[in-house]
């Protein structure tokens, strides 16, 4: 049986790697975090098959913990055929506002925590000669958005890390992609910057807005919003054909080569739009305090 290993997996992407996996009859391990909701993906993807699903707690930053479920799955199956670095999160703010904890965090979990699952796959991958890995970054990694700046600069660091890889791993067999999101339905955004200090207003506003109002995107065609099942399905079949970078939906790669022919025009529109922002935001930010806490945080 081929076997595969998912980071982050207990919801969105990383469920929707999951899901496809197993439809295509893979072993899984659903790996988060939260053990609740990878222990629930497991449940319904086993009873789902034809291939099976079970969970595990994992914290990527912890590069002990990661290679021993790498190194678990080879011991019991004798291989390890894909292995998914998936794990992230929506960090953000003005920069003026972030703290060390916020860059710290999104360094440990997007770019060690990508390293780690990377470190320990790929020397299993290099011995047996075949494998895959697949790191998730985004269409940030190309194109920096304004007030995400850890964001931005984790996903572009592992672009860098996946291509940089993909060329010499080549030689042992092994395939390595990048997949970069730019809308799919997930409750990244809702989890923006939670449990670190120094919160960024507008953030926080736009998780309350998706708190709100997120039911919205399954409203959505997929070709605009992508459902997190679709997109997995997408992703499998271009990692299967050995794509060195997935966009989708397909529209980001109109950003994409935007970048690619103009790569100051982003900054450019960045700065615009930040101005903008934050006349936007004050005032927003203003109506937000006035409101009662029990509003605030529904």
């Amino acid at each position: 049986m081929k076997t595969a290993i998912v980071t982050g997996a207990a919801s969105g992407i990383g469920m929707g790697y999951a899901t496809a996996l197993v439809e295509q009859g893979y072993f899984v391990l659903v790996t988060d975090i939260n053990e609740v909701g990878a222990k629930q993906v497991a449940e319904r993807l086993t009873v789902r098959g034809p291939g099976r699903a079970e969970a595990a707690l994992l914290d990527v930053t912890d590069p002990n913990a990661v290679a021993a479920a790498v190194h678990g799955v080879k011991d019991r199956f004798g291989r390890l055929d894909l292995m998914f670095n998936n794990a992230g999160l929506f960090i953000g703010g003005p920069v003026e506002e972030l703290t060390v904890t916020h860059w710290r965090k999104a360094i440990d979990v997007m770019i060690a925590g990508v390293a780690y699952g990377v470190d320990a796959a790929y020397k299993i991958m290099v011995d047996q000669g075949f494998g895959g890995i697949v790191n998730t970054a985004s269409m940030a990694g190309f194109t920096p958005f304004s007030y995400l700046g850890p964001y931005n600069t984790a996903k572009f660091a592992v672009v860098g890390m996946t291509l940089s890889l993909r060329g010499e791993a080549a030689a042992h067999g092994i395939h390595v992609t990048a997949v970069c999101p730019i809308a799919v339905h997930t409750d990244i955004v809702a989890g923006a910057n939670a449990g670190l200090d120094g919160n960024a207003p507008e953030l926080g506003y736009l998780a309350a807005l998706y708190r709100r109002f997120g039911y919205l995107g399954h409203y959505l065609p997929d070709f605009i919003l992508q459902d997190p099942v679709v997109h997995g399905r997408k992703v499998l079949r271009a990692v299967q054909r050995n794509r060195a970078i997935v966009i989708q939906p397909g529209y980001g790669r109109v950003l994409w080569w935007m970048g690619r022919l103009a790569p100051t025009l982003a900054p450019v529109i960045g700065h615009g739009a930040a101005r903008l922002a934050d006349s936007i935001r004050a005032s927003i930010t203003e109506r937000w305090d006035q409101l009662p806490e029990s509003v605030r945080n529904a």
